[in-house]
């Protein structure tokens, strides 16, 4: 391709985007939904918190599932003044296998959830492994959409989790699905510290 050809097809590409930029005229808040098997649907979301931080939006995380797991995020959130967070009580699912106490636990930490999606003071929820809550029938998918639907209208919501379920997708503006081609734990490489934890 010569120089030429080359702005030419770049002077194109920015007359394609800036139309589309200026297209996009309507400013609320959005839902994004990670799903898929693969690794970095939370760090994806967090990144998302950073950038809320940033600006000094006020963030309110709900992390279901991996609740006794701390994280390198989690002890750098602890200090963030504009970061409230709940976790789930029981940790990994497979660890408790009482169905009974994880569905209290789930039931618990959506009511939280549910008052920061009520919050107008808050810019951004992350409800974190929510997907789980739906597939194991812990929560009420029903009720989980109608807070969704009707939370403050300039509020984000990320949501994360594998195999979101068609009620999520459908109502979340951006929805992206994360594969797995290849993880260091199938080779027996222990979760790392600052990378997996």
């Amino acid at each position: 391709m010569s120089d030429d050809q080359y702005k030419a097809r770049m002077q194109r590409k920015k007359a394609h985007i800036d139309t589309r930029i200026e297209a996009a005229n309507i400013d609320r808040g959005i839902i994004v939904l990670l799903t898929g098997n693969g690794k970095g649907k939370s760090s994806s979301a967090l990144g998302m918190v950073c950038r809320a931080l940033g600006y000094s939006m006020k963030v309110a995380i709900a992390k279901f599932l991996k609740g006794e797991q701390e994280s390198g995020e989690d002890v750098f959130l602890a200090r963030q003044p504009n970061v409230q967070t709940v976790f789930m009580k029981t940790g990994f699912t497979w660890d408790t296998q009482d169905k009974a106490y994880d569905t209290k636990m789930a039931v618990e930490t959506w009511e939280k959830a549910q008052s920061y999606l009520a919050d107008e003071s808050i810019d951004l929820v992350v409800l974190d492994e929510l997907t789980y809550m739906l597939n194991y029938k812990y929560l009420d998918q029903q009720q989980i959409l109608t807070a969704l639907k009707n939370r403050p209208v300039n509020q984000h919501v990320v949501i994360t989790g594998r195999a979101a379920s068609e009620g999520l997708i459908e109502l979340a503006d951006t929805v992206s699905e994360i594969k797995d081609i290849k993880h260091a734990f199938s080779a027996n490489i222990k979760a790392q510290k600052g990378i997996d934890l």
